[in-house]
């Protein structure tokens, strides 16, 4: 450590009533057979660190860093929300130090979006297709009925479950894949949804479940390719797409602007390009994570992780969020790239891991 790294290590100290904990270690009983191995890094192995815009990272953290409650990240966040944009580049090199968890899996991004859908608070022949709240019962019997006897039965008919009616039954299934969307009303206001909860069974690819039927070849499906198909094929659509098990529950969020991005797990709004999805058994929720992503509009970017998702696993394993409507859709399409993710840790928790892994 340089001496004005020790200053800082000894500033936080202060504030600090105890030893920091360590990473929350997995029970995720399908986590990787191979232990996770961590390394800590400098902040010159970080390719284009300094060329970023320290200055946004710095302004996403602290709009969540308060709810993290372990002493260290507490400490961290004090220092973080007295700083300028101008010492935000300091302030990262100063209280944290770069560190690469790896379990043997490829490091995979992907992109996720917020889906705009249109819809009505009223039943119609257009919007006759319901997003639901989530009954009771399927809180507590796990896992509850199937995607298709939800929409084929009458469990949740005349309840009043309806939060509104949409016009598109594939749009709705990938808003319930992507856990938030907006759904626009006829006279030009919205209805902004977040996950609720959902039926307890498995998600099953619907496209996977084309190629496998022989519909289309692999490199050929897309959200747009399922949904024009299923346009095309009402009653072969409808069919394809109860497949999928999995069906997910909303709930009303009226507490966010409309200019700001939707609610992801630390329940505060995301930031396009800079809040990621992560797994919280290696990376925690609120951390600063350094994206190396290649592939498609390659990233050299600092970022936070503020949201999960089930399909998040593993210590290399990140969903980029990229905005909301239609054009972030596309753009979130075309990202499946690998590189690399570092998680910035508290310099005493990232030694603290880093002594827990040699023994």
């Amino acid at each position: 450590m340089t001496w004005r790294r020790i200053a800082a290590y000894l500033a936080l100290a202060l504030l600090l009533p105890g030893p920091a904990p360590l990473l929350a270690q997995s029970a995720d009983p399908d986590a990787p057979a191979e232990a996770p191995t961590v390394t800590v890094l400098d902040f010159s192995d970080l390719p284009g660190w300094a060329a970023d815009d320290h200055a946004a990272a710095l302004a996403t953290f602290t709009a969540t860093c308060g709810d993290m409650r372990a002493p260290d990240w507490i400490a961290v966040c004090k220092m973080a929300k007295a700083q300028s944009p101008a010492s935000a580049r300091t302030f990262f090199e100063l209280f944290f130090s770069p560190v690469l968890i790896q379990d043997g899996t490829p490091a995979l991004f992907t992109g996720y979006y917020e889906p705009e859908l249109q819809g009505s608070r009223v039943q119609s022949a257009r919007y006759r297709y319901p997003v639901y709240r989530m009954p009771p019962e399927a809180q507590v019997t796990r896992p509850w009925l199937t995607r298709a006897q939800i929409e084929q039965g009458q469990a949740l008919a005349g309840r009043g479950l309806e939060i509104a009616w949409v016009d598109d039954p594939v749009a709705l299934m990938f808003v319930q894949i992507q856990g938030s969307g907006r759904i626009l009303l006829p006279d030009g206001s919205h209805i902004r949804i977040g996950y609720r909860g959902d039926n307890g069974h498995p998600y099953a690819s619907i496209g996977q479940e084309m190629v496998r039927r022989g519909i289309y070849k692999a490199h050929q499906v897309s959200a747009r390719v399922i949904g024009n198909w299923v346009k095309r094929n009402p009653v072969r659509g409808a069919e394809l797409l109860r497949h999928n098990p999995s069906y997910v529950f909303f709930r009303e969020i009226r507490d966010v602007s409309p200019e700001a991005g939707p609610k992801g797990a630390m329940n505060r709004s995301l930031t396009a390009m800079r809040s990621l999805a992560i797994d919280p058994a290696y990376v925690p929720l609120g951390a600063p994570v350094w994206v190396e992503k290649a592939g498609f509009r390659g990233l050299r970017r600092l970022m936070v992780a503020q949201d999960t998702g089930s399909a998040i696993k593993g210590p290399q394993r990140a969903d980029v969020f990229v905005g909301s409507g239609p054009g972030a859709g596309k753009l979130a399409g075309r990202i499946k790239d690998d590189g690399r993710l570092v998680v910035l840790l508290p310099i005493q928790r990232a030694y603290a891991l880093l002594v827990e892994d040699e023994t």
